[in-house]
């Protein structure tokens, strides 16, 4: 009787397991799916302002277009790791720009939260908390951290998507510009589609000051398409990425290393009058020594 009591359970478990290892494999799918080569088209409007200054000027409409390769870098078990190059200029010659790189992580539970002034918060989450969930963490093109967060991707009604909200440094378009406020609160939704993907933004400008309750400044929508095209549009990218990965291998090394670390990160936005991306673009640096040295330069201890 008790072995027959057994087996119910052990279905339940077996059952349980089964569709938990189906909703990962779904989830995986749904991320990969966001490689190859899309026309990308980026769409930015500031939507509200809350701004008790009547000169206040909010930042004009921006749309622009690219073609865009996004390279498949890991496919672990639990990670999975895009890097995006932008191919830009006449097609006969194009000139590659390496872009943004987004690793997924399942049930991650290590953080740097980004906190203003290049600065990010390194917090621990307990498993029970992001049970099931994936980490997306983005990284600017110098694979420098950017912003990340933990949330379960969806899988309803043929659609799949996958929504966050998180702090964020200001994004490339505004930070030359903009000075009124230092930190950006992502609301990221990617969603896959039929041919391609969205990325679908509702973001909040904010102020923060140390002693003092956040105060928000504006709000912006952005949305972003990607549109599947064939590969081979995408060649030159492709190609370059071919000749270029060991030497950004060695990049993300070292700032793993600096993110095995644990602790609370900043960084400098300058040394010696140049940004970092400037040292890491340059063919000087493509040895392990070399970019140790100069990610290393940039750590505030």
């Amino acid at each position: 009787m008790k072995r027959l009591a057994i087996l119910p359970l052990l279905i339940l478990t077996f059952s349980i397991h089964g569709n938990a290892q189906s909703k990962k494999k779904q989830d995986t799918e749904a991320i990969k799916k966001m490689c190859g080569c899309y026309e990308v088209t980026f769409n930015f409007a500031e939507t509200f302002n809350y701004s008790k200054d009547s000169l206040y000027k909010p930042s004009k409409t921006k749309t622009d277009k690219g073609l865009e390769w996004a390279q498949l870098v890991e496919n672990d078990k639990n990670k999975i790791s895009i890097q995006h190059l932008l191919q830009v200029g006449s097609p006969s010659k194009p000139h590659i720009v390496k872009h943004w790189r987004q690793d997924w992580l399942f049930e991650n539970t290590n953080f740097y939260m980004f906190n203003g002034d290049n600065t990010w918060n390194y917090v621990s989450k307990p498993k029970a908390e992001v049970k099931g969930q994936w980490t997306q963490k983005v990284y600017q093109v110098d694979d420098s951290p950017r912003y990340e967060g933990s949330s379960t991707w969806v899988h309803v009604d043929g659609k799949s998507y996958w929504e966050n909200m998180t702090d964020a440094p200001l994004p490339r378009r505004e930070y030359t510009k903009r000075s009124d406020y230092n930190i950006t609160v992502r609301g990221n939704r990617h969603e896959i589609t039929k041919n391609g993907w969205v990325h679908d933004q509702d973001n909040a400008k904010v102020i923060r000051e140390k002693g003092k309750k956040d105060e928000l400044l504006a709000k912006e929508k952005g949305y972003n398409t990607y549109v599947k095209v064939d590969d081979s549009r995408c060649k030159a990218a492709a190609d370059w990425w071919v000749k270029n990965h060991e030497k950004w291998a060695l990049v993300r090394s070292k700032w793993s290393d600096v993110y095995g670390r644990n602790k609370n990160l900043a960084l400098e936005s300058k040394v010696e009058n140049k940004l970092l991306y400037k040292y890491l673009f340059s063919e000087d640096y493509t040895k392990a020594d070399a970019i140790n040295k100069v990610i290393e330069s940039f750590v505030i201890k």
